[in-house]
């Protein structure tokens, strides 16, 4: 079932949201060679807790740590340890923040120190596939609008999306209806509507689309060993422009 949100409802997702951004434009400065991923871990949620909010992540279903922190070839759900970032690595966060009984979600790719070319073209056609399945999230529109939007951009260079894992809808639960998948055929799904809540999250690979869990049931890899990439933003949908709640205006 979706859910459409009241406003009452949207402003204090809002917050949460906020949080999220703070947090993920605060990660900048610390990303870095010599870094290990469980001080980034660290110190993403001692911010979070300064600002009177929880981590989404740790306990959900288990999962063992704060925020998810995936380097290289890691898709997503990367688990903080003490491996040091090292120069030329790529990093994706994914982080969910959970604040007066609302959520809110979002990733973003790093680079570690400067990276190959290569790599950095990854990031950047995987951040412009958010943001056209952003464009494309509009009231009257259906969901595979974003879906289609998102791979056809990646695919235009080469890339390819990740098909095991999607976006969702987040509001009082980290996960809601409707899934939000990052390839499809336009015109199919639910219909968007003013209030609608989603995650829109592309995980974008330099090779092949398939990923394999490893041993530890939560980090997923490139089956290829092939870099992927990692954005992602809770949007609200409304009557006109989508607002992006996971962005510090």
């Amino acid at each position: 079932m979706i859910i459409l949100k009241s406003q009452e409802e949207i402003e204090k997702m809002a917050g949460a949201c906020l949080i999220v951004a703070k947090t993920l434009d605060r990660l900048k400065d610390i990303v870095k060679p010599g870094t290990t991923t469980r001080e980034i871990e660290s110190f993403a949620d001692d911010y979070i807790r300064s600002n009177n909010a929880v981590s989404a992540f740790k306990g959900y279903r288990g999962y063992p740590a704060s925020i998810c922190t995936s380097v290289n070839n890691e898709v997503i759900h990367g688990i903080p340890s003490q491996r040091v970032l090292q120069k030329g690595d790529i990093l994706g966060v994914d982080l969910g923040v959970y604040k007066d009984g609302f959520y809110g979600d979002a990733a973003h790719t790093f680079p570690v120190g400067k990276i190959h070319k290569d790599a950095e073209r990854l990031l950047k056609v995987t951040e412009e596939s958010l943001y056209l399945g952003i464009k494309n999230a509009r009231e009257g529109n259906r969901i595979s609008d974003i879906s289609y939007s998102i791979q056809k951009h990646a695919e235009s260079h080469g890339f390819s999306v990740v098909r095991a894992f999607v976006g969702h809808g987040i509001g009082r639960n980290l996960h809601e209806d409707p899934q939000v998948p990052n390839f499809g055929l336009p015109g199919r799904g639910p219909r968007l509507r003013s209030g609608m809540t989603l995650a829109i999250e592309p995980m974008v690979n330099d090779g092949g689309h398939e990923v394999v869990v490893l041993d530890d049931d939560w980090t997923a890899v490139t089956l290829d060993g092939g870099l992927s990439a990692h954005f992602e933003h809770t949007i609200l949908v409304t009557s006109d422009e989508p607002r992006i709640l996971t962005k510090i205006n």
